[in-house]
């Protein structure tokens, strides 16, 4: 008798929990609503430093391109918020720096992006720690040392090779600005990292933190006192003679012959040089499909073409070794009498591209993208070679670099070290034609420039071409995508030793001595923990 009153109290219950869920999801449903927001504004702002790169070349906007990212951390409700800020911010500054590798990548550079993207996630802890909420004077000054510290210490660990080394350095996108590359004489393109997220970090103590805007302030004059000091009193590189060096670059040849028909060009062009008085005449990377070593005929035709411009032809060979199993990038040096012997293999080779990580595991991604078929073999060691010694002077060492490596500062500091007095970089980016890659990838070279105090030449298959002298200056104008033709420089030398050159990345190690002593600090509760965040409109309660 008692059972349908039972069930239907049951019944009640369960309709008024059901009715509760119902009011529980729709409350819940605008905080899903806000983190979906903030994690696509992450991802955006994340993204916006990549304007300040060629080709956009937007250089002024790298002191302020961090600002939103950073405006956005600095709000997060928890740590956990600030980490996950950090991490999306990654993951867009990866994809909109890299967009360009999307040919070769594919789909791979999604999670790609989201694995590297990781390496911001701490510093999104470090930002909201030291700017969050009303930050004292204390902590606004070391906010300033610590967060372009932190920003620092992960440009180190993504310039590994493994990781894809050091493209899009925010230092980097200040290539064409005086004052920035006598700055990364003294400490590399390092330095002016450092310089360029201090603007961004006081820009934001100045806008946002009612506080520290002292603090603010006087970090925006300290970061115009030291970009000051670099333009005017640090000297440029004192010039010692000259060299002149001519470009090569056939242009765009595709087809299953394209190789042969570019090496035919790069001929033509190379013989058009006659006359000219040249020290040396470079083609770009992957100019030469099969090692002259082992090929009598090839060899003889590029001692002909040095013979007729009575110059050293430095060619790039992509092709099995004549000597040794496996496939080898190599700089070989042809001179008027043949080849000379000396001969650079390539040391670090693009992810992906050149080699695939774990082949066993990713062989997969050549499926999908453009990926290395097979990976080329590694050099062992950096190479200076010596030009042939006229009756007029004895010309300078030159440092080779092939592609990729000329975005890694170590290697030119090393060559120079080594003796090199012209830095030459062979490289090929016509998978990436009509992207962003190829200026961007020539700017790298007025960098490697500056911080060594020597000249640089950068020359290609399919453009972009250039030439820098020691100061990092371009001298005369640049072969454009659209090109094929040639470029005579006469670039100025220099034996001055930058402080680069002499002490190395000495920013690196003193960003991480900073974020240690920060941590260190901060776990001895030495700096004053930031004040409560503005409050948000009051809760409502069952009975308000």
């Amino acid at each position: 008798m008692r059972m349908p009153f039972a069930r239907r109290g049951q019944g009640e219950d369960q309709g008024r929990g059901r009715d509760q869920d119902r009011r529980r999801d729709r409350r819940r449903a605008p905080a899903r609503r806000r983190a979906v927001v903030r994690s696509l504004l992450a991802l955006g702002c994340g993204a916006l430093p990549a304007l300040a790169f060629p080709a956009p070349g937007l250089w002024w906007w790298a002191y302020l391109a961090l600002v939103p990212w950073m405006l956005l951390i600095r709000t997060a409700p928890g740590a956990r918020r600030a980490g996950l800020d950090g991490w999306l911010g990654g993951v867009g500054f990866v994809l909109a720096v890299h967009h360009w590798l999307l040919p070769s990548l594919h789909v791979f550079l999604l999670p790609l992006a989201a694995l590297l993207g990781l390496l911001w996630l701490p510093w999104g802890w470090l930002v909201r720690s030291l700017l969050g909420g009303t930050p004292s004077p204390l902590r606004g000054a070391a906010a300033l040392l610590a967060v372009p510290s932190g920003w620092l210490l992960i440009e180190l660990v993504r310039s590994w090779e493994g990781l894809g080394g050091p493209w899009g350095l925010l230092g980097a996108s200040q290539w064409e600005v005086p004052a920035a590359l006598r700055l990364a004489s003294v400490g590399g393109v390092w330095l002016v990292s450092l310089l360029v997220v201090a603007a961004n970090t006081a820009a934001v103590l100045l806008v946002a933190v009612p506080g520290p805007r002292a603090v603010g302030v006087a970090g925006l004059a300290a970061c115009a006192l030291v970009a000051g000091t670099a333009a005017w009193g640090v000297g440029a590189p004192r010039e010692a003679g000259t060299v002149r060096v001519a470009l090569v670059q056939p242009g765009v040849f595709g087809g299953p012959d394209g190789a042969s028909r570019r090496f035919d060009r790069a001929e033509e062009l190379t013989r058009s040089l006659a006359g000219q008085r040249l020290d040396l005449v470079v083609w770009g990377e992957s100019g030469v499909g099969a090692d002259p070593a082992g090929q009598p005929g090839i060899a003889a035709r590029l001692t002909a073409l040095a013979r007729a411009v009575d110059a050293p032809l430095l060619v790039n060979v992509d092709a099995r070794g004549a000597d040794r199993p496996g496939i080898f990038k190599s700089a070989v040096l042809v001179g008027p009498t043949g080849l000379t012997g000396d001969r650079y293999d390539k040391m670090r080779l693009v992810p992906f591209g050149e080699y695939i990580p774990a082949r066993t595991v990713l062989g997969w991604v050549t499926s999908v993208g453009k990926a290395a078929p097979e990976d080329r073999r590694r050099g062992t060691a950096p190479v200076v070679m010596a030009l042939p010694t006229t009756a007029e002077a004895e010309g300078p060492l030159i440092g080779p670099l092939i592609c990729f490596e000329s975005a890694f500062p170590d290697m030119s500091r090393r060559l120079v070290r080594d003796g090199a007095g012209l830095l030459v970089v062979q490289s090929a980016t016509s998978t990436f034609q009509e992207s962003w890659a190829p200026v961007q990838h020539a700017s790298l070279a007025a960098l490697r420039a500056a911080e060594t105090g020597r000249p640089v030449v950068h020359a290609t298959l399919t453009g972009v071409s250039a030439a820098y002298g020691p100061d990092g200056r371009r001298i005369g104008p640049v072969l454009g995508t659209d090109a094929s033709g040639v470029a005579v420089r006469e670039l100025p030398l220099s034996a001055t030793t930058t402080g680069y050159v002499r002490w190395g990345d000495w920013p690196l190690y003193g960003a991480l001595a900073v974020v240690g002593a920060v941590c260190a600090a901060e776990g001895a509760g030495a700096l004053r923990r930031p004040g409560a965040a503005p409050r948000g409109p009051r809760a409502r309660t069952v009975r308000g």
